[in-house]
């Protein structure tokens, strides 16, 4: 039978924080039961809260009520136990444990909840499947590694706080209820019962409104915010998501990647024990591009990308040649020591590629005792196969790996590609964090299918200067003041120097294709402001949950979020979302109509 809590039962300690220091002292704690033993005359039980667990021990000198109380206590009870703190017999310490050389002899004891036998045993490193662990998320964030995740989270979020705290930025809210965004991902919208017919939008980011304090005059501003996006969803993307947003003004891109690169050094140092004294690389679009095959290069190890495209242009090849011929490239990666892949892997290889649109795989594997086996070299000279060697770098033991396409399908694939064979050699570490800006990136990308320049950020980013005279003659060429910190081949933030001229923002509107009408339709406030004196600004903002994820060497920011969505965008423990209530849609003035 449960009991109340007493006014006089004053927990004094969390259960993981006892020691052999603490002997002799009278104490009162309360958790969970996460095991009880009989053994007859003697009855332990290990309580467990967020800070560990601790032993309470019952022997012939407990009062019988409570050794009675003891022996009916099963697991995830919810227990309240006062006692004295001793040493542990000889031979029972448990030096796995924090507090395995103490337990507390209880001599005060009540049950304050009983529990049902849980779908899941509440222990570390559950093999559980996720969607059930994901059913019952208030029990699996019971389990010592969640709980230690998600206080990790918290730790990191005081780190942020005060470092921008500490650096003039000031912490303001933007609203959560906002006029739609063209030009980005899907919106989710919120309908208003006072404008009927009308809609507001959830944030994709605080973008328009951190840039709006900027013409305010707040100078620097600070926000752990959360965002929303209606789109599909990977092992790093959540349709809610929170970001640490920052905005400062009179500064040069200079000047935003130092003092948030100064943030993640200090990130590192207090929360990973990691000091980083070098500065963080800087590295071109175009260059990452030309060597990784990404934007998001992860540097920990080679497989660098090498044009083959000279070597085999006029070669009897027809899938080298005539990808060449066609104005795309040939390109492939060395995969030091990948001789021991065998042909079925090599074939999944090929798969994986496909699903990069690239038509095939080209592969020589050169066994580290000399054997040479090609798809294809009897395509080709001698010399050719040689010189291809050559520019590889291929010795024994090597596997070479090649593309020929459009350079986009060859960049894509061979930019996966290379992370999925450094995988698969095992040579990974995650905690060897390797940190990477990404900077003069493309303003715009031309979609074929639309026949038309999207802004590859975001349309508020600044051209570089010397290629303002570019953005009617040839947009394409235009390279944006933007910048992104990549860490272990994950964006971990983006930003940019914004746009502060109101005729240059004017003129990105043409070129995206819309018109001055339009234009006013959808930024007017933006435009209204940039009338009345606008600093020159720009900012960053680090996807936070994938900056735990990746500090804590896990691959799912799921694991990190204390609620998070599934694949389809819905949870599993409250079944969101569901069908609304007929009256709330009547009020709304919103009617349903199905496919």
């Amino acid at each position: 039978m449960a009991e109340l809590l007493r006014e006089t039962d004053k927990r004094t300690h969390y259960c993981g924080t006892l020691s052999a220091n603490n002997v002799g002292e009278r104490v009162c704690v309360m958790g969970w039961a996460q095991k009880q033993r009989d053994l007859g005359a003697l009855i332990f039980i290990d309580l467990r809260d967020r800070s560990g667990i601790v032993q309470l021990a019952f022997d012939d000198k407990t009062d019988p009520t409570i050794f009675e109380a003891a022996f009916g206590v099963r697991a995830e009870f919810v227990l309240c136990a006062k006692g004295t703190v001793r040493r542990r017999g000889e031979g029972a310490v448990n030096l796995n444990l924090p507090t395995g050389e103490i337990e507390i002899a209880v001599d005060d004891f009540r049950i304050l909840s009983v529990s049902e036998t849980p779908p899941f045993e509440i222990v570390e490193d559950s093999r559980v499947n996720a969607e059930l662990r994901l059913k019952h998320r208030y029990l699996d964030l019971r389990r010592p590694d969640m709980q230690g995740r998600i206080m990790a989270r918290s730790r990191i979020s005081k780190i942020a706080r005060d470092y921008y705290a500490d650096n003039g930025f000031v912490d303001i809210e933007t609203p959560n209820l906002c006029k739609p965004t063209p030009e980005g991902a899907r919106d989710y919208l919120v309908p208003s019962r006072v404008h009927k017919g009308k809609f507001y939008a959830l944030p994709q980011s605080p973008q328009l409104y951190k840039q709006l304090l900027m013409v305010a005059g707040f100078d620097r501003y600070f926000q752990i915010a959360r965002c929303y996006r209606d789109e599909d969803l990977r092992a790093d993307r959540q349709p809610e998501f929170t970001q640490i947003d920052t905005e400062m003004s009179f500064v040069t891109a200079d000047d935003v990647m130092k003092m948030h690169e100064g943030f993640l050094k200090k990130v590192m140092k207090d929360f990973c024990g990691k000091d980083i004294t070098e500065d963080f690389i800087r590295m071109p679009y175009a260059e990452a591009m030309e060597r990784f095959g990404s934007d998001k290069p992860d540097i920990r190890f080679g497989y660098e990308l090498t044009d083959l495209s000279e070597t085999v242009k006029n070669c009897g090849f027809k899938v080298f040649s005539g990808a060449v011929e066609n104005g795309g490239s040939v390109r492939g990666i060395n995969v030091k020591g990948g001789a021991k892949f065998s042909r079925k892997e090599i074939d999944a290889l090929t798969e994986f590629v496909k699903s990069y649109r690239a038509k095939g795989l080209a592969w020589l594997k050169w066994a580290p005792t000399g054997e040479i086996s090609s798809s294809y070299a009897k395509f080709l000279t001698d010399e050719e196969n040689e010189a291809i060697k050559k520019v590889m770098n291929a010795e024994a033991g090597d596997l070479v790996l090649i593309v020929a396409d459009r350079n986009r399908v060859v960049f894509d694939s061979l930019g996966a590609l290379r992370c999925e064979c450094a995988k698969r050699m095992n040579i990974l570490d995650p905690f060897d964090f390797k940190f990477l800006w990404v900077t003069e990136f493309p303003l715009l990308e031309y979609s074929e299918e639309d026949g038309r320049f999207y802004a590859m950020h975001h349309p508020f980013t600044s051209p570089m200067d010397e290629d303002l005279t570019y953005l009617d003659s040839d947009p394409g060429r235009v390279r944006a003041k933007a910048y992104d910190i990549v860490l272990n081949g994950t964006e971990l933030g983006g930003g940019s120097i914004r746009i502060h001229d109101g005729a240059i923002q004017t003129k990105m509107f043409e070129v995206l294709g819309l018109s001055k009408e339009e234009a006013q339709a959808k930024f007017g406030y933006l435009l209204d402001a940039f009338r009345y004196g606008v600093p020159p600004h720009g900012g960053l903002a680090f996807g936070f949950d994938r900056l735990v994820t990746l500090l804590l060497g896990l691959e799912d920011i799921r694991d990190v979020i204390a609620f998070p969505k599934v694949q389809n965008a819905s949870e599993l423990m409250t079944k969101c979302p569901s069908e609304p209530d007929a009256g709330a849609l009547a009020e709304l003035g919103i009617q349903i109509v199905s496919d």
